[in-house]
């Protein structure tokens, strides 16, 4: 088994994000959705001839070459990833100095950051994803479908939120603007963005 398609252990309790997520969605997003991209992942891996690779490169080479490979292997990137964007107690604005100030020289401050991240993922038609990132030194805030992130885009993902309906149905029903303030506000793991942000610089 390789160890790019292992199932990661949460970093915090099923019930430790609660009221903004419950320990029902984490069971099921983690245990069921994210366990599935991993067992797809893991059989389409091989014979690909991308074995050697690391996930990120995987997920960039089998784009629009090895459909299923990239579903899997992209979402199974962006979850590795988006458990560690939250944690109990997070959210806020109390960012990271060097993360605040890049935040106000390419977006505009905080405040207009946050709004266009939340628009990102209300406007994603369908399943998807909202991000911010960095390409060419500067950070963007973007939306994709499905699988796909910002890096088959030549960026670097610094932040992620999931808007494919498992990932708020249980908790916010049709209300995925509501869940994504929710998120934003309470959940996101400001330290995890500031660390990845330091790597792509």
């Amino acid at each position: 088994m390789s160890t790019k398609f292992t199932l990661p252990p949460l970093p915090y309790a099923y019930d430790a994000l609660g009221p903004y997520m419950s320990a029902e969605t984490l069971e099921y997003h983690h245990d069921k959705h994210h366990q599935a991209y991993v067992t797809n992942g893991e059989k389409l891996l091989e014979g690909s001839g991308l074995e050697i690779l690391a996930l990120e490169d995987i997920v960039k080479e089998a784009y629009g070459k090895n459909a299923g490979l990239f579903n899997n292997a992209g979402q199974h990137y962006n979850h590795v990833h988006f458990w560690n964007w939250m944690k109990p107690n997070g959210g806020g604005n109390k960012l990271p100095g060097a993360l605040a100030k890049k935040i106000d020289e390419d977006l505009g401050g905080f405040d207009k950051f946050r709004s266009d991240f939340i628009a990102a993922g209300t406007t994603q038609f369908g399943s998807g994803w909202a991000w911010l990132s960095l390409k060419d030194g500067k950070l963007e805030v973007s939306k994709t479908a499905n699988g796909e992130s910002p890096l088959i885009h030549n960026a670097h993902p610094l932040l992620g939120v999931d808007v494919w309906e498992h990932s708020y149905y249980i908790d916010y029903r049709n209300a995925r603007p509501k869940y994504l303030e929710a998120w934003f506000d309470n959940l996101v793991n400001w330290e995890h963005v500031e660390l990845l942000y330091e790597e792509a610089k």
